[in-house]
């Protein structure tokens, strides 16, 4: 029998940059990740949590994400998942074999119809975490995805990887692979981008100090702080030095299968809000064009 949910979280993405070293020095000296591994045309780095690493960083010559990782159930059958995924529209790039990159495991590399490329992985390393602290990342909280088609991506996740729908909005649909009010974010868009990744801090007192540690080193807020309305979570909002948009999170929903899932009428905020506490201003122009601008290659 399938697993309730064979994928149980999104692990790490791997995005491509022109300056490998500034990326790194970024990361590490103000995000709030460590430096796991490296060589030289990537590096790996790590939160506090025990994911191996959840960014690989790659030289290239421009901007891009490379791929998402989601880790498979240990238990889960990974073949039949595999099996699944190209039942529902899937293209196999590779089948499982030992992962060839920091982490280990047994991993299987596929993508969706627009092309965009997802790494599962099983029986991946567990490492030490490291000591806890309230400003630094402790894992990836989730990734939203620009789409053209919201309806078909959110088919692909539920239908191709087992995730759950949680909510819809106008805008978006929230789809989660554990107890996370959502792990995947679609978003309705033009063009089939990334829009940018969330790093869970372990409170909201956390994001604040974070961000203040962003703003210290020159980098103005994006959006927020505030806390979004599906998931409930508190946010802020950052463009990096690469051009990625990058969030501090805090304290998301959890929810099981009693939970009703939300429709657009559910999440409607009163003229010049875009957050539930209502105090966010409107995102800055530099953060909207930096959320469509992210292509996915290979």
């Amino acid at each position: 029998m399938m697993a309730r949910f064979p994928v149980t979280a999104l692990r790490s993405v791997d995005l491509v940059v022109a300056d490998l070293d500034a990326a790194v020095d970024f990361h590490t000296r103000i995000w709030g990740l460590t430096l796991a591994d490296r060589s030289a045309a990537s590096a790996w780095l790590r939160a506090t949590g025990d994911d191996p690493h959840v960014v690989a960083l790659h030289a290239g010559t421009a901007s891009a994400i490379r791929s998402m990782t989601l880790r498979i159930d240990p238990a889960a059958d990974r073949d039949a998942l595999l099996a699944r995924a190209l039942a529902a529209g899937a293209r196999l790039i590779r089948p499982f074999a030992p992962a060839d990159d920091h982490g280990g495991g047994t991993m299987a590399i596929i993508a969706d119809g627009c092309d965009r490329t997802m790494r599962l992985v099983q029986h991946d390393d567990v490492v030490a975490p490291l000591a806890p602290a309230a400003d630094r990342p402790e894992r990836l909280a989730h990734i939203n995805i620009n789409s053209d088609d919201v309806a078909r991506d959110t088919a692909f996740f539920v239908d191709a990887l087992g995730f759950a729908l949680t909510d819809r909005s106008r805008m978006m649909a929230f789809v989660r692979t554990n107890d996370d009010h959502h792990s995947v974010v679609i978003a309705d868009a033009p063009v089939n981008t990334l829009n940018h990744v969330a790093f869970q801090l372990p409170t909201w007192e956390g994001v604040m100090r974070a961000a203040g540690r962003m703003v210290d080193h020159r980098f103005p807020i994006g959006w927020g702080p505030g806390r979004h309305g599906p998931g409930d979570n508190v946010f802020t909002y950052f463009v990096d030095p690469a051009g990625f948009v990058i969030e501090y999170t805090a304290e998301v929903l959890q929810v099981d299968d009693s939970y009703r899932v939300g429709t657009p009428d559910d999440w409607t905020w009163p003229p010049g809000r875009t957050d539930h506490w209502g105090i966010a201003p409107p995102k800055t122009a530099e953060c909207k064009a930096a959320q469509l601008a992210i292509p996915f290659v290979r």
